[in-house]
């Protein structure tokens, strides 16, 4: 694999696993959460983790929290010391 090719899956990796931790944090602070009152029922249950995937995605592409950045930094350091 080219050395230009192995970055690029390495940065998709840390975006992706970026995207999976913000996911995880929405759904810890309740974005997605079935409200009582005019929720939809089963249905909108099902689906929240699909919108909080979305928007945890959009996150990283806006520039997340830095987390992806720093672990691609440090794996392609590490990377490279091979």
């Amino acid at each position: 694999m080219a050395a230009e090719d192995h970055d690029r899956a390495l940065r998709a990796a840390t975006e992706k696993l970026e995207a999976t931790f913000l996911a995880e944090m929405l759904k810890a602070a309740g974005l997605g959460k079935v409200r009582s009152a005019f929720g939809g029922g089963a249905g909108e249950e099902q689906f929240a983790s699909f919108l909080r995937q979305a928007q945890a995605t959009e996150m990283v592409k806006s520039g997340g929290i830095g987390l992806a950045e720093s672990l691609y930094q440090a794996l392609k350091e590490k990377n490279d010391e091979f």
